[in-house]
């Protein structure tokens, strides 16, 4: 396995485990009203007198298999590890919350979310980092967006949205609204996670003599696309294409260690971008082609 390889699995479990300590420590003690598969299961256990954790157990595990079905085998790889390793997190921690004397997690309800949707912002940043996905409720987004074409974005608040009325109804308004604070708060933590070290976004200069093979993979992989710029060697004079992309903040571990991959010498310029204009960034109306730098 390669040391990206071995670097990425360890983003992703150590990610879980944080997710992890959020639900066992925070939002389970406290009946915290929250995103996910743990606030749904909250949200359900007065109707479903189920243990919330085998609940969560069943949810990771059942989205999975709905996830694996529709939105295929690309989609399951890059969750098998996040379905394995979070219920089982899940499950030991809130093992180990049980060793602690009686209501020692137990805090008010407005500092159980802010805490709550920190650690959870923290975990799935760290996931996020790394290019993979966590499974959970996120599926139920990603199916939206893909058969119904709404946003992910968007898919993902009417997710959540859906998952703070199903509070309403069964635990009452106050609850519901302090759960909002912790979507919220674990918003702003993903985007910090995520954005740790970056701008807003990205402008890659690359040259580099296999840049035939690395445009196909800025293209396929990193899924933006690539402008060429007509270059030669001072020196030399020799012609020397040059690959400029601008990219999302999120995206540049990916586009760099698929650069390195094909050519560990190739030469690699970022400079951080401030604002952008343009397809793929402000307008979801502009056209999409393989000459514009997005």
């Amino acid at each position: 396995m390669s040391k990206n390889k071995i670097h990425d699995l360890i983003m992703i479990i150590l990610g879980n485990f944080v997710v992890a300590c959020s639900v066992s420590f925070f939002i389970l003690p406290n009946n915290i009203l929250t995103g996910g598969v743990a606030g749904v299961a909250v949200a359900l256990h007065p109707v479903l007198p189920i243990d919330t954790v085998l609940m969560i157990d069943g949810l990771t595990i059942g989205l999975f298999i709905l996830g694996a079905l529709l939105l295929g085998k690309q989609f399951a790889m890059k969750s098998v590890i996040s379905t394995i390793v979070y219920p089982v997190f899940v499950t030991g921690l809130s093992q180990v919350a049980t060793m602690f004397p009686k209501d020692t997690f137990v805090m008010p309800a407005y500092v159980a979310t802010i805490y709550a949707g920190v650690l959870v912002g923290i975990g799935l940043g760290l996931v996020f980092r790394v290019n993979s996905s966590t499974g959970g409720m996120d599926i139920l987004a990603l199916i939206l967006h893909k058969y119904l074409k709404i946003p992910e974005g968007t898919s993902v608040m009417i997710v959540d949205g859906l998952t703070v009325l199903l509070g309403v109804v069964t635990h009452g308004l106050t609850p519901a609204l302090i759960g909002i604070m912790s979507v919220f708060v674990c918003g702003v933590a993903i985007d910090k996670t995520v954005m740790l070290g970056m701008q807003s976004a990205k402008n890659v200069m690359i040259i580099s003599t296999e840049w035939k093979q690395i445009r196909r993979i800025l293209l396929e992989t990193v899924d933006r696309g690539v402008t060429i710029l007509d270059g030669s060697g001072g020196y030399t004079q020799a012609p020397k294409p040059v690959l400029m992309c601008v990219i999302k903040q999120k995206q540049y571990p990916l586009l760099e260690s698929s650069v390195l991959a094909i050519d560990p010498k190739a030469f690699i310029i970022v400079n951080d971008v401030h604002q952008v204009h343009g397809a793929g960034f402000t307008s979801k109306h502009v056209v999409e082609t393989d000459e514009a730098a997005y």
